[in-house]
Formats: C-alpha cells, structure tokens, sequence
C-alpha cells in the first residue's frame, strides 16, 4: 500500500479454496484411488489401471477436465505423462483449461528444450547456479555429467539430473496415505511490526501452544527447533538449535527459540513474520538416552503441568487457559486455515 496507494485489496478466502480442492478431488477419486496431493490445488492420478473402464488416458483427462467445469465451474489444465515429474510440467505447460501429452518415446524433443527452470525443483538458487555453468535448458541438464551435476548440487542435483532424464519413477500415493510427519511448525504474518525482544517473545509462546498440540495429536516429542524470522525489508533468516531433552512444553519450546532469536537476531530492523518448528521428531513413547546434567525432576513436573493444560482446553476450549503474557495484545491476525502440506510438514 506504501508503493501502491490506490492497490485494491481484497480478503482471502480460504475455506472456499479448500471446499473447492476437496470436491476436486473427490470427482478425481471417481477414476483411481490412487489421488496424491501436491499442495491445496494440485493432485497427481494414477490411472493406469483403469484403461479399460475409463479409456485412455488423453480421454480421461479431457472428462476430468468437462467435469470440473460443468460440475465447478473452474477451469484446470492438465497434464498426461509417463511419471509425476512430466505430468507436473505437462499441468504448467499451457494455461489455462488444457490438456499437455508428454509420451516416453519423445519427451525429449519436447521437454529439453524447455528452460531448466521449469523443472519441479528448480527455484531460483539452483537456476543461478546452473547458469554460472551455462546449464540453461532441461537439455542440457539431462546431458550433463552425472558426477559434475552431484559436486555442485549434492543430493538435489541428483534428483534434478534423474527427472531431466525421464528416470524418475515414485509411484502415485493411495489418497488415503498420510505422510510420517517429520517437523511441526506455525508460522505467523503480524499485522504491526515486532520492535522490541518482549514482543517476540509473547508471539513465540503463542505459536508453540498450538505446536504442542498437534505433537500430542501426533503422538511425537521433539529434540530440536528452528525459527524462521523475516524483517520489514523481507529479508529472512533461518536457525536451529538442539535442545537437551525431548519435549512436548509449549514454554519449553519457546524459551529455546527465544535464546536462538537472542543470540542471532542483529535488530537492524523490526520482524515482520516469524515461523517456529519443532524437528528431529521421535515417537513420544521412545526410550532416550539419559543426560546426566538435565534436570529430569522439574522436566517430569512441566509434563504434567501441560498434560493437565491440555485436557482442559480439549475440554473447555483452547483459550480457557492462558499464560497471563499472552493476554495482551499480540499483533497477531486470528481465525487462521489449517493447512497439511504433503511432505509432511505440519502448518
């Protein structure tokens, strides 16, 4: 709005996005059970079992297509190939309403051709260093030396160089399949700018009330945490730090992100956004390795302090108990989505 006074804005809506993602979805449901996610509006289909009752799969992608328009009214464009890699690039490649065939016998001439950018996987970091070593198109990439393209890239570069070739072959996921949740997160937009370490500190406290929950529901204990902070100049950062003990506390949790905020965070200028996650994720009923210079005592009692906390917002409502801190204004914007991304990450 500072750049652009007379910006029209307009309020999302993200209930009718998902409403729509999950009808989508279960017209795709009508031609395979084999329906994975990829983000909130974006499915890859297995259907090579259904030919006979469906036809092939050109027809059966233009019949999705009629379908969700008539049934919709949305327009989709998608994309036929021999693995999920081509067939995302297929669903990008022309827009909107279409469909894009990309056959195993000549991929090559039409897909190597295409800049290296457009391959899933390829953000603006890997295409800076493709470009540095005149790697410019999928082409070129998939012509690339094997072990050259692993040295610059490490593990990411052998995936790359794999889907440049067409030997990408992850199977289709059933849409009953639910990812091993392997980090938690919360992330928060404020609606003012944060100033001053008091009020980090209170919007850290309130993200990781909700974080708890979801390692309870899950079933999980955490032994580190990362933060992502991102200032008024949307310039970002990220850190992560191991804790001494696994935990499920909220208070735990936070007071471990606010000693990594503390000691990184240079305040050149205020926090705009900022995320926390619990990682290295372990079953909560795992055995751990004893540390003899860990108060276990006062850990056992901050357990059942938030088993306790716990059963009452289950019972009464999440905000029936609070810490006193967070009953001030946070700056924090209210009635958030919940959305499951499918790596795995909860947000």
């Amino acid at each position: 709005k500072q750049k652009c006074p007379d910006l029209v804005v307009v309020p999302p809506h993200y209930e009718e996005y998902l409403k729509y993602s999950k009808l989508a979805k279960a017209i795709y449901c009508d031609y395979t059970n084999q329906v994975e996610p990829y983000g909130m509006d974006e499915c890859w289909l297995d259907i090579s079992g259904t030919k006979k009752l469906f036809g092939n799969p050109v027809d059966v992608a233009n019949e999705i297509r009629e379908r969700i328009k008539f049934e919709l009214g949305l327009t989709i464009s998608v994309g036929v190939s021999f693995n999920k890699i081509f067939a995302k690039l297929g669903s990008d490649y022309k827009r909107p309403d279409a469909v894009t065939v990309f056959e195993k016998e000549t991929f090559r001439e039409k897909i190597w051709g295409l800049p290296a950018s457009d391959l899933l996987g390829v953000g603006r970091a890997t295409t800076r260093v493709l470009n540095n070593y005149c790697i410019r198109t999928i082409g070129d990439l998939a012509n690339s030396d094997y072990d050259f393209i692993k040295r610059i890239l490490g593990k990411n570069g052998v995936s790359l160089w794999l889907y440049a070739n067409g030997r990408y072959n992850s199977t289709v996921k059933d849409i009953k399949f639910v990812s091993p949740v392997k980090s938690i997160g919360h992330g928060i937009t404020t609606v003012v700018d944060l100033s001053n370490e008091e009020e980090v500190w209170r919007v850290f406290l309130e993200l990781t009330q909700g974080i708890v929950h979801k390692l309870r529901v899950h079933q999980k204990v955490a032994k580190a945490v990362a933060i992502y902070v991102r200032d008024n100049t949307l310039f970002s950062k990220q850190w992560q730090t191991q804790m001494q003990m696994v935990t499920q506390s909220p208070l735990v949790l936070a007071q471990y992100a606010f000693q990594l905020f503390k000691k990184r965070y240079d305040w050149r200028n205020p926090i705009r956004s900022v995320t926390i996650q619990a990682i290295n994720l372990f079953p909560q009923d795992m055995p751990q390795q004893i540390d003899l210079f860990c108060d276990y005592e006062r850990a056992e009692k901050q357990e059942k302090l938030d088993g306790c906390v716990e059963k009452l917002r289950q019972r009464f409502g999440k905000r029936c108990i609070r810490n006193a801190v967070l009953l001030q204004e946070l700056g924090m914007p209210m009635g958030n989505v919940e959305i499951t991304m499918p790596t795995g990450l909860v947000k």
